[in-house]
This record gives structure tokens, sequence and C-alpha cells, in this order.
């Protein structure tokens, strides 16, 4: 048995950080706009009960992918014996903001479920993913929403199907040290969500990432002549600008600042990876 799956990206179209938990994570509130484009992962079903991933990362050994810790916490959890094989085919960028290793971490529940005949339901593959990271549920659920809590309190919302240009300004942002940093804003008051859509939107990380990364800043305030409200999603390194039609959005992306790449995508309600059927 073998299929491929997408695991699509998402952008934070804000992202507020109301508060700091005595865990050390942070209370946030943002809207996550799942998108028609990402990583694709294949799976070919195994008997021995190996997990094996190819191509390797560079750089990340496989124990420590978040495609191979949701193969083995899925074994683990069902007592499952059976293996797969990954196939992944990389599109987005590591550490730049669009949850390309939360996405794949998703799509490999969801379609191991579907694999191994598992029959979990929605709720269990959540609640899976969040051991694994904050992000993972949204994927999970497959619906563009609005989160709270560490980003795992999920209400699904309706967005416009807008086009966007993506750029990412070849820098690796590494989450933990912006989380950490004295200068984040760490108190923006917290909002209902029909109230957020008649206010002012920002990303509270995107002070300290431009601080850290000015190449960021830079991209960022290239897009801006597209789009005023260009902002960084998550805590980057990519930005992102809306566009009303997807040819304004692919003459853009054909001027983009050199040392820098980019995609466009379509902003969908729900994701291409419900699309393909492989929900229980």
């Amino acid at each position: 048995m073998t299929f491929t799956l997408p695991a699509p990206a998402k952008l934070n179209l804000f992202l507020h950080i109301t508060g700091r938990r005595e865990d050390g994570y942070h209370n946030l509130q943002t809207l996550f706009q799942i998108l028609d484009y990402g990583d694709e992962l294949g799976f070919a079903i195994r008997d021995d009960g190996d997990i094996h991933i190819h191509p390797a990362i560079d750089g990340v050994p496989p124990q420590y992918n978040l495609i191979y810790k949701a193969a083995r916490l899925l074994q683990q959890y069902t007592g499952c014996a059976q293996g797969v094989d990954f196939q992944l085919t990389k599109r987005l960028p590591m550490g730049g903001g669009l949850g390309g290793g939360s996405s794949n971490a998703a799509t490999a529940l969801v379609g191991l479920n579907r694999l191994w005949k598992l029959n979990l339901n929605i709720d269990q593959l959540a609640e899976l993913g969040l051991q694994l990271g904050a992000d993972v549920p949204v994927f999970v659920r497959g619906h563009t929403a609005w989160g709270e809590g560490i980003g795992e309190q999920l209400t699904p919302v309706e967005t416009a199907d807008d086009w966007f240009l993506v750029i990412h300004p070849n820098c690796h942002v590494e989450t933990a040290k912006i989380f950490s940093h004295q200068a984040l804003t760490r108190d923006t008051p917290i909002l209902k969500i029909r109230a957020s859509f008649e206010q002012g939107w920002q990303n509270d990380c995107q002070q300290v990432v431009e601080l850290l990364h000015p190449e960021v800043r830079n991209a960022r305030e290239w897009l801006r002549k597209y789009d005023e409200n260009a902002r960084m999603t998550g805590t980057g390194a990519c930005v992102f600008a809306r566009f009303t039609s997807r040819s304004a959005a692919l003459a853009a992306l054909d001027e983009r600042p050199e040392n820098t790449q980019g995609f466009v995508a379509r902003g969908v309600n729900q994701s291409p990876l419900y699309d393909n059927r492989s929900y229980p």
C-alpha cells in the first residue's frame, strides 16, 4: 500500500503574545491561515516495524525529525508492529515560520492512521500531535482557525481566499531564542475573535526577529510597496503580503530582491490534506 499526501504551509495572519506561563510557554492569540502549497509525504508500508525517511534532511538525525517522532508515538500509543518508508518532498524552508515540520508531523499521523488501519479519530490524532508541538493540532484538524493557549485551542474560522506572496530571506530563525528574548512583547491585550477583525493586527515576534536578522526587515519593507500591512509569519523568517489575484502575486515574485526565495499560494479554509479524504 503506497500513497502520497500534502503537508501544507500555514501563515500566522497575526500573532499576539498575551502572557507568559509558569511552565515557560507563552499564551498567545493567532489566526492560522492554511495555504494550498507545501511539502508532500509519501507512505509505503513495512512489515518489520522500522521507520525510514527518504531523503535524510541534512543536519537533522532521523530520531529528531518530527515525522519519525510522529510514527514512533503512534506505534507506542496503538501497539502497532508495522513500519513505514516515508518519501519526503521538501519545499518549505526550515525555520521559516510556515509550520513545515509541524505539518509534516500532522500528515504523518493522518497518513499512518490510514496506512496502518488504526481507526483513530480526529481528537485522538490532535491530542497526539500536541505532544509533538503546539502547531501540530491545527494541521491535524485541517481548517484555518483562531488559536489561543499555546496555539492548541482552536476555533475554525472562514477567511477570504486571497493570494499570498511569501518571501524567505534565506536566514534561519531559532524559535526558542525569540521567545526567550528580553525585548519580546508579552502583554498584548486579549481580543475577542470578532473584535480582532476590526482592529489592527501585528506580529509581536517581528520586532525581535528584525533586530536579530535585519534581512527579515529588509524583505518586509520591500513587500510593503505591494501591501502596507505586509508582516512576518510565526517567529520568522518568512514574510508575506496579500494580493487579490494570482497574476499580480506572481509578477511581484519575479521582482523579488536578490538572495531571497519565495512562492505564491492561495489561502484556503479547508486543508489540502482534508481534500484527500485521509481523515477517519
